[in-house]
């Protein structure tokens, strides 16, 4: 009986025994270690759209100048003969075209033409004619006397009449510089700018000056030597040839300076020219 009620007492008392207050959290512990196990790789995906065209960009710098071009082909060769361009007869000046096909004649003759009248006759060498022939630099002999028979053969310059696939034209600077060719041009040959030449009779011959005949690759004071129906050829005093000259941009609309050159100095004031072919 006794134990019993201990028992009851002791129960009781548990029963009512307070639970403990909760302590404050602790502190955090360290960070763990991340570790990233690296799956399979995995198949390819599909093929994407087509990206929208993008905007035009910016024009870039303008491009170096091209050095000049190889010359073309001049074309085949025609028959030769002897630069000749028309005479004079009784004092009466003709044009002359040194670059067109009909200045190249097969055949050399102090006279090379004969004049005829409306009754009906014609004369050959019997009047006071000249003939102008595109002369070769040879020097003349100390006497200054007239050529006469095959003595006149190494004054007579030759020449070549030539096909060309394109148009051929002269260019001239008026200065000393070399003119370029145009664009889409090929350059034949460089010269002097030529443009007539004078002796007896009041008239001259020449040609227009986008002639290649226009720009002769040697400059001479005397470039072509009279020859008459007599079967003589020789430079005269009253021979001119004309050249164009240069001019420099600031003396345009001013008035020419007179000015005599000499021998060693007449290069200096020639325009220099270039004659061109067309590309094809």
């Amino acid at each position: 009986m006794l134990l019993k009620e201990m028992s009851r007492t002791l129960g009781d008392g548990s029963a009512k025994r307070k639970r403990p207050e909760e302590g404050p959290p602790g502190i955090p512990g360290p960070a763990g270690e991340t570790i990233v196990i690296k799956g399979d790789q995995g198949p390819p995906g599909l093929p994407g759209q087509p990206g929208l065209k993008g905007l035009p960009g910016l024009p870039g710098p303008p491009g170096l100048t091209g050095p000049i071009g190889i010359p073309g082909d001049a074309g085949r060769d025609g028959p030769r003969g002897f630069d000749g361009p028309p005479g004079r007869k009784g004092e009466r000046g003709l044009p002359g075209q040194p670059g067109t096909a009909g200045s190249c004649l097969r055949r050399f003759s102090t006279m090379p033409f004969m004049f005829c009248n409306i009754n009906n006759v014609c004369n050959f060498a019997s009047r006071n004619d000249y003939s102008y022939w595109l002369s070769t630099p040879a020097p003349m002999p100390m006497s200054m006397e007239p050529l006469t028979g095959k003595d006149i053969q190494r004054f007579i310059s030759r020449c070549t009449v030539c096909e060309a696939p394109a148009v051929v034209i002269a260019v001239h600077s008026q200065t000393i510089q070399i003119p370029p060719c145009p664009q889409g041009w090929a350059s034949l040959w460089i010269g002097y700018s030529f443009m007539m030449h004078t002796s007896a009779g009041a008239e001259g011959s020449g040609q227009a000056l986008a002639s290649p005949g226009s720009c002769l690759e040697e400059f001479r004071s005397a470039p072509f030597i009279e020859c008459h129906g007599r079967g003589t050829c020789n430079y005269y005093a009253n021979s001119y040839s004309f050249w164009l000259a240069t001019v420099e941009v600031a003396e345009m609309f001013s008035k020419p300076q007179s000015e005599t050159l000499k021998a060693g100095d007449l290069r200096t004031r020639i325009s220099r020219c270039q004659v061109c072919m067309k590309r094809t």
